[in-house]
């Protein structure tokens, strides 16, 4: 294990997804939170977050736009969390089981400093 000085504080505590769960709730929209409308509202906001970049030119970190992506940002992850309290993902578990899945696929001697795809690696070890 890496040990690193993160840039990022925890993600989501619970405070926050109180906060998160009472707003939809004090406006009666769990109704309306399904998962197909769920993950379109992913895909929207997600969508959205992109145009943060659309023709930002060779600045890709389009900084003059922190403010919306903050925003965008955050709508993607409220979504996504929505999502998981609606099928009931225990989400902490399910990344650490994705990491360790990527893991798999993306053994770190073959694929260090490489932007290849898992199903391209072994190709390009043997090479």
């Amino acid at each position: 294990m890496h040990d690193q000085t993160l840039n990022l504080k925890p993600v989501i505590s619970a405070e926050t997804l109180k906060l998160i769960l009472a707003f939809r709730d004090d406006r009666n929209w769990k109704q309306f939170h399904n998962p197909k409308d769920l993950a379109i509202s992913i895909s929207l906001e997600a969508a959205e977050l992109l145009e943060c970049f659309q023709w930002s030119g060779a600045d890709t970190e389009a900084a003059a736009k922190t403010k919306e992506l903050k925003e965008e940002l955050s709508d993607v992850v409220i979504y996504a969390l929505l999502l998981a309290e609606r099928l009931n993902i225990d989400i902490d578990a399910a990344i650490k089981d994705k990491i360790r899945v990527n893991g798999e696929k993306y053994p770190v001697k073959e694929s260090y400093g490489s932007s290849v795809k898992y199903n391209e690696l072994k190709k390009k070890v043997r090479s």
